[in-house]
């Protein structure tokens, strides 16, 4: 029973760490990523469609982005969207595909995006707690119903412990990694 909650704690803290991946992947960095593009929903003849159902990204340059939609038509949709998200970007559209060239950061916004990725870190390692105290409180109920024995009950709180060190330990190290590559010039 015990066991089944531990692996429940850290299939839900992995989760948290995915999540975490993910949204730092959306933060700009100064290189061309297609990940910079995700959160772009682009309005396909009427229907909100996410940007990257409707072409190819690719990233031939550091400081590159080429879309390649497969119907030309949404090539206005595309570049009105990527204006309409407001992270900074101007899209070229030549006819055919469009280029979005990701101009170096300023020391001022590079600041703002490290902060900005402290402040995700942080959510991460508050989330991966509060799935800790949630577990250590199942625990404990489960001693008190006679589930398990205190002695169980100690154990199994030291190995929820070591898991949410884990996890903050990898969730502060995606941090770095990513605070590292947007102070890279």
């Amino acid at each position: 029973m015990a066991d089944e909650l531990i692996a429940e704690l850290n299939d839900r803290m992995q989760k948290t760490m995915d999540g975490l991946a993910r949204e730092l992947a959306t933060i700009r960095a100064g290189r061309a990523t297609p990940a910079l593009l995700d959160n772009i929903v682009v309005d396909y003849h009427g229907s909100p469609v996410p940007l990257s159902q409707l072409g190819t990204m690719s990233t031939p340059e550091a400081n590159l982005i080429v879309i390649q939609p497969w119907d030309r038509t949404s090539l206005r949709g595309i570049e009105r969207a990527i204006l309409a998200a407001n992270i900074g970007l101007n899209p070229a559209n030549d006819g055919n595909l469009i280029r979005v060239v990701i101009p170096p950061l300023s020391e001022e916004r590079r600041n703002e995006l490290v902060k900005l990725v402290s402040k995700r870190v942080e959510e991460r390692r508050i989330a991966v707690r509060n799935i800790r105290r949630d577990g250590i409180e199942k625990l404990r109920e489960m001693e008190k119903d006679k589930q398990i024995s205190q002695d169980e009950l100690k154990n199994n709180i030291k190995k929820i412990d070591q898991l949410t060190e884990a996890f903050v330990e990898r969730v502060n190290e995606l941090g770095e990694i990513k605070e590292r590559e947007i102070r890279e010039i």
